[in-house]
């Protein structure tokens, strides 16, 4: 895993913004702690941070030139296959100088251009450089799990593995405040968007095709396309051999994960999907080194004693580490401080110290992210399920919901709780499917949201705001089955929330993480399902589990999912109070700044502090993230 940077001139072969490089890769250490390096030539410059993990030898060191001079590249990203096309090039008579995944690829491309990337079994963002015809080629996975933001105006292309990278060359770059209220619902902004308003996020399956002597508009277009399962023809003869399928692959995912020249390990959760990867790798590794976080003062939030139960099952090397609020406080500035755009997933905080703690022992750790979103895990698909099947039940809570209004809603009570998801239920049961799916998507209801911010603001990006709504929901209408929802939710959730928490709280530690679940193979296997293989009215995750039950000990199967999240409404109330009261959430400041409406973050601050305080806890948390992000970045904005 490594941090890559660049920038083009497209007008002159020479660009004051060049000398920029250094600093710019620079900013990327973390990404790449082992080495770095520049290649600049005529009106390029590329830059790279190496975290060494397959061929640690300098030989692989990037960027990248092959022995002729033409092509360089520089490269964040694994190539689990490999081997096998290194093979094939030497017996095509190719001299190689390393044995590094990053010299095979290159190679491909020579020979192949963009197509050999269909050929690749990992995840990446690159770039090559082909000298002679002055031409730039850019790329991004399948599915995101590598970053690459970009900019672009008439005179130059910047690209980099993250914003604090771009951010180092002199740009004129504005705060999009679309960007902004997004975000504020979902707690992060989906691609292309950033926070800034002419940086972009190339998507998944996304390449650029750059002519520098001859550029016109820079536009990105496809290299692959997921296809949508209601246009796949499912081939399975029976359940039973779907399953079998479904294990195959599994296992043949965690075992290719596991090439390394370093020490490899997982996270294990105790959930379903982190159990399933660390059985199947302890199949290939003995005494697997295994990781995990726990909340011994939180039960509701702990989940520890599962992940022994399979730790020693399977004879691991493990772990566990105590979030304990000293611990979390301790590293509260390097959390935030290294989120370049405002992301406010909760849970990074806890899987930030997971991999500060896990880097001390491996340098590469598989990871069970992606089950829920292609198998149907989490309880909002089972909340979908019950409306696209509602009986008697549903629609008694249907008609009855704000009777609940009047119990306290709270995420840190088992009661609390449960009123608060009935009138969550009941509020999207009825409403249009695409208007579910927004709201369970995020922490606030529409009016709720539209209230936060200040009205001139709001009345100048509303229509803006209502476009990117209705492109990340227009896929979804009132005859979309369940199978649309998880479909949307690959390119919104996994790849926008899930990903980039991965992905930046394990570089921020200097720590590779893997994803087996999302290898091409699987994700395209989940697409060709029949949605009752992955859900029922009894069952979620069902082909999934009926996989591995074998492999896991039973007490796992035999309770509720549990997400992976931290106790925000304690810390509010008692650590983290000043922060909101004096510091960042402070009247005078919000005032100032024009962004949001005073009053309406005082009703917030009221409900997080009262006995009924339902979302609020979520809520605060986006604002008090943002804030803390703008104190930083703000200055930079022309």
């Amino acid at each position: 895993m490594c941090g890559i940077v660049g920038i083009a001139s497209l007008k002159s072969k020479s660009s004051e913004n060049l000398q920029h490089i250094k600093n710019a890769t620079d900013s990327l250490e973390k990404r790449g702690p082992d080495n770095s390096g520049i290649y600049t030539y005529n009106q390029i410059a590329l830059g790279h941070r190496r975290l060494s993990i397959i061929d640690v030898s300098e030989k692989a060191s990037q960027p990248f030139t092959e022995n002729s001079g033409r092509y360089t590249m520089v490269y964040n990203g694994e190539f689990y296959n490999y081997k096998q096309h290194r093979e094939e090039l030497i017996n095509k008579g190719v001299e190689l100088k390393s044995n590094s995944d990053t010299e095979v690829l290159l190679h491909m491309y020579m020979q192949e251009g963009k197509d050999c990337l269909q050929k690749v079994n990992g995840f990446f963002s690159l770039a090559i450089y082909d000298k002679d015809k002055n031409h730039l080629f850019i790329a991004r996975d399948r599915f995101g799990i590598k970053p690459l933001y970009w900019y672009s105006d008439s005179t130059q292309f910047i690209f980099a593995s993250e914003l604090k990278a771009i951010t180092q060359f002199d740009l004129n770059i504005q705060l999009d405040y679309t960007s902004l209220i997004t975000y504020t619902h979902l707690s992060y902004i989906p691609a292309p968007y950033s926070i800034y308003e002419n940086v972009w996020k190339l998507e998944p399956g996304e390449y650029f095709s750059i002519e520098l002597n001859n550029s016109k508009e820079v536009k990105s277009e496809k290299w692959y396309t997921l296809e949508h399962p209601t246009q796949i023809k499912s081939q399975f003869s029976s359940y039973s051999s779907a399953t079998n399928i479904m294990l195959e692959l599994l296992e043949q995912s965690v075992e290719s994960r596991l090439v390394s020249d370093v020490p490899v390990g997982t996270f294990l959760s105790g959930g379903i999907d982190s159990s399933a990867v660390t059985a199947l790798a302890s199949n290939h590794t003995s005494h697997l080194n295994t990781f995990t976080i726990s909340f011994k003062d939180q039960p509701m939030f702990d989940e520890s004693k599962y992940a022994e139960l399979v730790a020693s099952k399977y004879n691991t090397n493990h772990k566990t580490f105590e979030l304990s609020s000293d611990l979390m406080l301790q590293h509260f500035d390097n959390i935030l401080g290294y989120m370049d755009e405002p992301f406010a997933d909760s849970s990074a905080l806890a899987f930030y110290v997971l991999c500060n703690e896990t880097q001390k022992h491996v340098k590469v750790a598989l990871s069970g992210d992606g089950g829920d979103e292609l198998f149907a895990g989490y309880n909002k698909y089972r909340a979908e399920y019950r409306v696209q099947h509602a009986g008697l039940a549903e629609n008694i809570i249907k008609h009855t919901y704000p009777l609940f209004k009047i119990l306290p809603q709270s995420r840190n009570s088992y009661f609390g709780n449960k009123a608060r998801q009935i009138i969550r239920f009941g509020e999207g049961i009825n409403m249009s499917n695409s208007d579910r799916y927004w709201r369970w998507a995020g922490y606030f209801k529409k009016e709720q949201l539209l209230g936060l911010f200040n009205k001139e603001l709001l009345l100048k990006h509303s229509d803006q705001l209502n476009e990117r709504i209705h492109k990340q929901t227009c896929s979804i209408d009132q005859n979309s089955g369940l199978e649309s929802l998880l479909f949307a939710d690959i390119y919104l959730t996994l790849q926008n929330d899930m990903m980039v928490k991965a992905d930046r709280m394990s570089m921020a530690n200097s720590l590779e993480v893997r994803v087996p679940f999302l290898d091409h193979r699987i994700v395209e296997f989940a697409q060709s399902l029949p949605i009752d293989y992955k859900i029922d009215k009894n069952n979620q995750k069902k082909i999934l589990i009926d996989s591995v039950k074998k492999l896991l000990p039973s007490e796992l199967f035999n309770r509720k999912k549990q997400g992976f999240e931290v106790p925000l409404a304690k810390w509010f109330d008692n650590e983290l109070r000043g922060m909101i009261i004096e510091d960042y959430l402070n009247d005078e400041m919000i005032e100032n700044q024009g962004i949001y409406d005073v009053d309406a973050v005082k009703k917030l601050k009221q409900k997080l502090f009262s006995s009924n305080p339902g979302d609020s806890a979520a809520q605060i948390w986006t604002i008090l993230v943002f804030q803390y992000w703008a104190k930083s970045n703000l200055n930079k904005i022309n």
